[in-house]
């Protein structure tokens, strides 16, 4: 059965170490497992995994943004245009920088008081409308999925000698990964970051860059298929693509009314209301969930349910006839990893209390790999990123509870900073120590075609900074 993808494709896995193509729109599990620790239980869970100290707290999130900075200056002798390296060097995607994941370190970094913070949140910024007016081969405001930002020798022996810029001028797109397409998620994310910054700046560039954003997802994307809606983008050759994905289109109600604000357009609101029609009918009343999206835009995929989709929303919308869409999540997708699972990398006496990425993460195969040359997944993997969009969506909402369920998932979220991930680098410099989220504290596979794996990464560091901020980048303005 084919799935509909996300917002980005398969990370941490060469090709030649996959033997197939990069792809998460192959479903490799159905259903919906029950949760193996609810969130919404006392006892056991909560005694076990303590609390963090206020003061310790803070100095977790220093430590945050201690990585980000070194992912950010991983490749500093390559010019002062840059973005950050979206994962440690081990992860094996060299100096790969993710459209995604830097929106999201630019809105952590917005987050975060001192000037330091805001020069940094700016100088990503002015990076992405650079890759936007210089990009190889498009003049149409587009951006791609990833680009490369320092030179390294791929695994073929090709040599990747550029930067983020190449000599030409141009913008480095990550082609050895085959990262050159155009998700329409990872566009509004990069459009709601730039439109942040134009908030905080009052500089016209940005808001500029993010309506360019909206327009290039209004004519490359608007659909008027049954379910309509925005459908997901385009490839590397410049095809569309068939997908429409409800977090996409999430993402896109923050954007527009992000850009209706700030531009005083009402065409904006029309098409926010779009996206916010397709998300309507792809909530399942009597479950109290949203679906992932449709591969045709006529037939609701009813299975894997992802996590995102369930807190984004609320994240976004406020939706209190749908914020139980928060609480399936936290019960249907909790996770605790410890040493004694079968295919755990976490160390003897450690636990992570957390969510997984979707339903299909729970009955995933724990007997073979995802693909060739890499670890088994377990099915009790905590996806730390999925933990702190819950995390955020809990202190958002605020229902009676929900701060306590918060603060047992940012604990578990620094204690992870604290303990895995030791070692690592970002251009072969080591990180500062206890700096930076692994993006799972052990393999696991999303049902997706893609797995995460323990690796540090920008994306899961900035969406802990966030939920421990109390700052929510989904809000529309």
């Amino acid at each position: 059965m084919a799935g509909v993808a996300h917002r980005r494709e398969e990370r941490g896995i060469p090709p030649e170490r996959r033997g197939r193509a990069i792809t998460r729109r192959a479903l490799i599990g159905a259903g919906a497992a029950a949760a193996t620790l609810p969130l919404f239980g006392s006892g056991t869970a909560s005694a076990a995994t303590g609390s963090t100290p206020v003061a310790e707290t803070g100095d977790a999130r220093m430590r945050g943004y201690a990585f980000l900075d070194a992912a950010m200056d991983g490749y500093s002798d390559q010019g002062s245009i840059r973005l950050a390296q979206s994962y440690s060097d081990q992860a094996g995607l060299f100096s790969t920088a993710f459209t995604y994941d830097n929106a999201l370190t630019i809105l952590a970094y917005l987050a975060c008081p001192g000037a330091d913070a805001r020069a940094r949140a700016v100088a990503l910024g002015d990076a992405l409308l650079y890759a936007q007016a210089h990009d190889p081969q498009y003049t149409d405001g587009r951006l791609r999925q990833a680009y490369n930002v320092g030179p390294y020798v791929f695994y073929d022996g090709s040599a990747q000698p550029d930067g983020f810029v190449h000599a030409d001028g141009t913008a480095n797109v990550g082609t050895q990964f085959g990262f050159t397409g155009t998700a329409v998620g990872d566009m509004a994310w990069a459009g709601i970051a730039l439109a942040a910054l134009a908030g905080r700046t009052k500089a016209s560039r940005f808001l500029a860059g993010a309506v360019r954003i909206g327009e290039w997802v209004e004519a490359h994307a608007r659909t008027d298929e049954p379910l309509g809606g925005y459908k997901f983008g385009v490839d590397g050759t410049d095809k569309k693509l068939p997908f429409t994905s409800t977090e996409h289109n999430i993402d896109l109600t923050c954007l527009f009314g992000r850009l209706a604000h700030l531009t005083g357009n009402g065409v904006w609101l029309k098409r926010r209301a779009r996206a916010e029609a397709f998300l309507g009918k792809m909530w399942n009343e009597s479950g109290g969930f949203f679906y992932t999206g449709s591969n045709d835009g006529v037939t609701v995929n009813t299975s894997p349910v992802p996590e995102d989709t369930q807190t984004w929303s609320y994240l976004s919308l406020h939706d209190r006839r749908r914020a139980r869409s928060v609480d399936w999540a936290a019960v249907n997708l909790a996770v605790l990893d410890t040493a004694d699972r079968p295919n755990s990398t976490v160390p003897a006496g450690q636990l992570y209390e957390g969510v997984t990425f979707s339903s299909a993460s729970l009955v995933a195969n724990e007997g073979a790999p995802i693909a060739p040359f890499q670890p088994k997944p377990d099915r009790s993997g905590v996806w730390f990123e999925g933990t702190a969009h819950l995390a955020l969506a809990l202190r958002e909402r605020g229902a009676s509870g929900d701060e306590r369920r918060a603060a047992r998932l940012i604990a578990s979220l620094e204690r992870a900073q604290d303990r895995l991930g030791a070692g690592q680098t970002v251009g072969s410099k080591a990180l500062p120590e206890r700096s930076g989220v692994v993006s799972a504290s052990s393999p696991l596979d999303t049902g997706f075609g893609f797995g995460y794996y323990p690796y540090r990464h920008t994306g899961a560091t900035a969406w802990y900074l966030l939920a421990a901020a109390r700052a929510n980048p989904l809000r529309g303005h």
